[in-house]
């Protein structure tokens, strides 16, 4: 149960943070964040980020919590990473089917 505890928290810091840049911002919402948006979302992420990293050190000890760590870390970054590539790529989809077919010839 702990292991998906931490996952989560893990999964949902990297959405913060990936949410926090600017180029997944034009990708996913087609502009940037106001500022005070995209400083929470970073904050979150990091609050979130070291309660997941207090919860695997708490439960393990610095020996196994850490290498758990590390393995969620990783496991949500590419959730997240793939989720990101995916989203961006349906709404370029969606773009380009609200083109005409006479606009793309030229």
């Amino acid at each position: 149960m702990m292991h998906l505890l931490s996952f989560a928290l893990c999964l949902a810091a990297f959405a913060a943070l990936a949410l926090a840049t600017e180029r997944q911002q034009h990708d996913l919402f087609g502009r940037p964040l106001p500022p005070a948006a995209t400083r929470l979302l970073q904050v979150a992420g990091t609050g979130v980020m070291l309660l997941a990293l207090g919860i695997l050190l708490d439960w393990q000890g610095w020996g196994l919590g850490l290498v758990m760590f590390s393995g969620h870390t990783s496991l949500a970054a590419g959730v997240v990473f793939c989720a990101a590539i995916g989203l961006a790529g349906a709404r370029r989809r969606r773009t380009l089917a609200a083109i005409s077919p006479a606009s793309r010839r030229v």
